[in-house]
């Protein structure tokens, strides 16, 4: 199903969890970043009858074409929601990109297919997958507000013609920025050349919405962005890599080698000096393999057992020049983002990690961006997990709130002359 990098796996001939033909690209893609290159209605898991639509609103499944970070042409999958609710905040409808968060690896994983589902239990690879749609959330509440909402499933996940590009700078961007393209040119919506655009993301979506806030100027100028709320972001990802490993997420680490070895082939020869027998099967086996599934299966393990030297991925990046240039150059906060751009990270959070989410924030004022730093402070856990999805959760309404009023026509004052003040 999925075309795995070489460090992955080839595609079973038989999986449980079927993914409909909808997301198997065409041979031939359209020239243009976010043209449509398909869609289809999707049938939401949870909605209601109302009284003028069904709650919140009616779902397409879309495919549009994107260029990866190679320069290459690539088909991604994603869904654009029309809001049953009536926006009130004055002027043309307007649109939020969501970007999801972790979802895994797995084609199964994507969250387009999850608004479908709901909850995907299944086999994938001889191996147990569980993926829920837990962003469902974030874009519920949006939708009440009036808001349309386009989700991107990212390059890879979901289309089963290679395999999803983890934290790949570029590539999240360039979705990101394509899905509000691909939203414009679907037919029958209340979408407008004056609808503004704004931004939504957290965790692995907070580092996507973070990129494309910068990617816009060069990339997609035609997409104005107003506004974007980026959470937690994952800026530095080698800061990252040292919070994941040994964590419950430590199953990110593997989907972030295979992509890399993806995205950059040269990498290869890099990971064939590293990685022993045995790391290779579980980097096969993650390539597969949805959050839900990564947490159950790899909680707690350390990346220095997937290698013959006993080193971590954060020793080899550091000891490797080619790696290291490599994640160096996924490093967002070089560029001056589009709007104002509220960043918000929780002070505790050791997964991906506070500091380098603020010293983005704080690089973007010493660029002239327009910042909102929004600190959340919250109890630490022994749990780093919990320490990274707790703020989500206690900033959700917050941020929705904050975007609402921006794409309302609400100024917001940049507090870049506060943020060495905050936490």
């Amino acid at each position: 199903m999925t075309t795995a990098a070489a460090v992955g796996a080839s595609a079973p001939a038989q999986a449980a969890v079927t993914i409909p033909a909808f997301y198997t690209p065409p041979a031939t893609l359209p020239a243009a970043d976010g043209a449509l290159i398909r869609s289809e209605p999707l049938p939401l898991a949870l909605s209601l009858p109302g009284i003028t639509g069904t709650l919140p609103g009616t779902a397409t499944r879309i495919m549009y074409k994107s260029t990866d970070s190679n320069g290459g042409p690539v088909a991604v999958t994603g869904a654009y929601v029309e809001p049953a609710a009536p926006w009130s905040g004055g002027g043309a409808r307007p649109l939020v990109v969501l970007a999801p968060g972790t979802m895994g690896q797995g084609d199964q994983c994507s969250t387009s297919l999850a608004l479908q589902r709901g909850l995907i239990i299944g086999t994938e690879n001889d191996q147990l997958t569980l993926s829920i749609g837990y962003e469902v959330l974030a874009m519920y509440r949006l939708l009440a507000k009036g808001i349309a909402v386009v989700q991107t499933d990212y390059v890879g996940l979901g289309t089963t013609d290679r395999l999803h590009t983890y934290v790949n700078r570029v590539d999240e961007g360039h979705a990101v920025l394509d899905a509000a393209r691909a939203a414009r040119a679907l037919t029958g919506t209340s979408i407008t050349a004056r609808s503004l655009v704004g931004l939504y993301g957290y965790s692995q979506g907070g580092g996507a919405v973070a990129s494309a806030a910068e990617l816009q100027s060069t990339y997609a100028p035609d997409v104005k962005v107003t506004a974007t709320y980026s959470g937690a972001p994952p800026a530095n990802l080698a800061a990252v890599t040292a919070g994941i490993d040994g964590s419950e997420l430590a199953g990110a680490l593997g989907w972030s080698i295979n992509g890399f070895a993806q995205s950059e082939p040269g990498l290869q020869s890099v990971l064939d000096r590293y990685l022993s027998d045995s790391g290779r099967a579980v980097l096969k086996k993650l390539s597969f393999m949805c959050v839900g599934d990564a947490i159950l299966n790899y909680a707690g393990k350390k990346s220095a057992s997937w290698t013959t030297t006993g080193q971590s991925v954060t020793d080899i990046i550091k000891a490797e020049p080619e790696l290291k240039s490599f994640i160096d150059d996924q490093l967002i906060g070089t560029r001056k983002p589009a709007g104002i751009v509220r960043v918000a990270t929780g002070t505790g959070d050791n997964l991906v990690p506070h500091g380098q989410a603020r010293t983005m924030a704080a690089n973007w004022c010493s660029l002239g961006g327009r910042v909102v730093y929004a600190p959340v402070v919250l109890v630490p856990t022994i749990s780093p997990l919990i320490n990274h999805f707790g703020p989500l959760l206690t900033d959700q309404g917050t941020a929705v709130d904050w975007l609402d009023r921006r794409l309302a026509g609400v100024p917001a004052v940049s507090t870049c002359a506060l943020l060495s003040l905050q936490p």
